[in-house]
Formats: structure tokens, C-alpha cells, sequence
């Protein structure tokens, strides 16, 4: 089967969140190299609209209509690429990019989320101190909180339960101490305790062929810089020990790209401002650049 060809768009919204750093993500990722590893197009670029000051009160959220708003635009983007037979590679920006991304999907069926992240991003704005989305997308995306942010297109929830799939997680105790609620069982999560279990190679074919099921019309991969060990990903603005070697994510990445049945790919959080020499940011590319092009 004929890869589609690549096209990148630049979606450096820090919406999400209360710094800036994140959106220099793509034009990092781009000067390392990554759209040529690619051979991508570059399909444009989604600004993002000012920030607004303090929490909505109606939401409980930062930024609550300006991240809606940005998900309808991004949403757009996202589909003319996918209406050209391409694949697009979505370089945020924070991960309230999540909600467009998938937006653009559930407005042309049923899809599957491959969800890379060291942490779940499943709070509620009452257990989030910081009242950011960025922490709180995965919980929205499956219907969990505020309508403005939970309803896009008034059509109910941008996925079901069980058509997620969350790999690398390791903020369990964190979460915990928040109040925030775990997981549901209906939507199958591979922390990384678990991946140390059974090993990356299996954890990444069986959360696969989880969201590769016949039933779904493909699926969407999120990573977020965070699933990635902080020894060598120490550029983003909420750190954890531990998570994923380079060569682990490429084979996530790579067991996700080979069974034909990923429609897009975004990643999320690296801050090039913590990262100084680029270092992280061009390990960071050329590991995204291997595992989808399979080299």
C-alpha cells in the first residue's frame, strides 16, 4: 500500500498553558530538519489568538473560548490536508491542539487515539489547580467537562472510551494527590510501569491493534514530549522521571505507522527555551522523522 505523502502544519497555540515557550515548537522542529526528513509539504500555519486574563468563570478554564475557537480553526486545516490524500503532521503548540486535530476527524467518522504522554491530562478544572487545558485534553476529548470545550460542533464527545489507547503514562500518585479521577477502564491505558512488564514492543502492538480495529475509520497519533525519559527530554515545563528512551518512541511510532491505518500525527510540548544547544529538539526530530517515514 502507497504511503500518503506528508504536510506539515504549524499549530504554535499556547492556549493550554500559562507560558509561551511551546509555541517555538515547530519552527524548532522544522530548522532540525524535520520537514525534510519528511519530505513534507508545509500546509500552512494556525496562529493563535491573544491570551485572556485569569480563569472563565463559566468553564473554570484559562483561555476556555480562545481554545475552542482555535480547535474550529485548526479543525479546518486539518481536513483540507486530509481531502488532498495527504498525512498531515501537526506541530504544536501545547496539547489543546488535540481538540482540533480530532475535531476534524469526528466531523468524517469514527476514529481511534494512539495518546503518547507522560501524563494522563485527564483533570477537571475543580482538581486542576493551574486551570489549564493542556492538562485536562484527553478528559474533554471523550466528553468529560465544560460543553464550550466537550461539544465543538454540538454533536457530543470527539471520542468514545474505548476507542482510546494511552501509552507511557506516569503521573499516577500526582494525580491522585490532585483529586483527579484515574482512568476509566473503558479506555485502555498502557502506563509505563506496565510497558516495563511486558516490554515496549509488545505494549505498542497490542495498543495498536487496539485503536486499528476494523470498526474505526484509522486513527490519530498524539505525542506529547513528556512520554519521552527526562534524562534526555528535560525541555519541557512539567517534568517527571523516568518515561521513554529514543528508541522506544520509534518503536511505538514505527508499530503505529506500519499496519496503514494512522491518518495523522501531532506532537506537543517540547519548549526549544529549555533547551538551549537543541539537542533534546534534534533527537526529538530525527526519532519522529525515522519512525513515520520507516527509516
Amino acid at each position: 500500500m502507497r504511503r500518503p505523502g506528508f504536510a506539515v502544519i504549524a499549530a504554535p497555540s499556547a492556549l493550554g498553558l500559562q507560558v509561551d515557550g511551546v509555541a517555538g515548537l515547530p519552527d524548532a522542529l522544522l530548522a532540525a530538519g524535520l520537514g525534510d526528513l519528511l519530505g513534507a509539504r508545509f500546509a500552512g500555519r494556525v496562529e493563535a489568538p491573544p491570551r485572556q486574563d485569569g480563569v472563565d468563570p463559566v468553564t473554570g478554564v484559562r483561555n476556555a473560548g480562545g481554545v475552542a475557537g482555535y480547535a474550529r480553526r485548526l479543525a479546518g486545516t486539518v481536513a483540507e490536508v486530509l481531502d488532498r490524500g495527504e498525512f498531515p503532521v501537526v506541530l504544536g503548540g501545547d496539547c489543546s491542539i488535540l481538540l482540533g486535530s480530532l475535531l476534524a476527524l469526528r466531523r468524517r467518522g469514527r476514529h481511534g487515539l494512539l495518546f503518547l504522554d507522560g501524563h494522563a491530562d485527564f483533570y477537571q478544572p475543580d482538581t486542576d489547580s493551574e486551570a489549564e487545558v493542556a492538562s485536562m485534553e484527553l478528559a474533554f476529548a471523550t466528553g468529560r467537562g465544560p460543553a464550550l470545550l466537550t461539544d465543538l460542533d454540538g454533536t457530543g464527545p470527539l471520542l468514545r472510551d474505548e476507542d482510546v489507547a494511552a501509552v507511557g503514562m506516569r503521573d499516577a500518585e500526582e494525580q491522585a494527590a490532585a483529586g483527579c479521577a484515574p482512568l476509566p477502564a473503558t479506555l485502555r491505558s498502557w502506563d509505563l510501569d506496565r510497558i516495563r512488564r511486558v516490554g515496549v514492543a509488545r505494549a505498542a502492538a497490542e495498543a495498536v491493534s487496539h485503536v486499528a480495529r476494523p470498526e474505526l475509520d484509522g486513527f490519530w497519533i498524539h505525542v506529547d514530549a513528556d512520554v519521552v525519559d527526562d534524562a534526555v527530554m528535560p525541555a519541557v515545563d512539567y517534568r517527571l522521571a523516568g518515561g521513554l528512551s529514543w528508541a522506544e518512541l520509534h518503536t511505538v511510532l514505527a508499530t503505529a505507522m506500519a499496519g496503514g491505518r494512522a491518518v495523522g500525527f501531532e506532537v506537543t510540548i517540547y519548549n526549544p527555551d529549555l533547551d538551549p544547544g537543541r539537542t533534546a529538539g534534534r533527537a526529538l526530530a530525527a526519532t519522529i522523522g525515522g519512525a513515520l517515514t520507516g527509516a
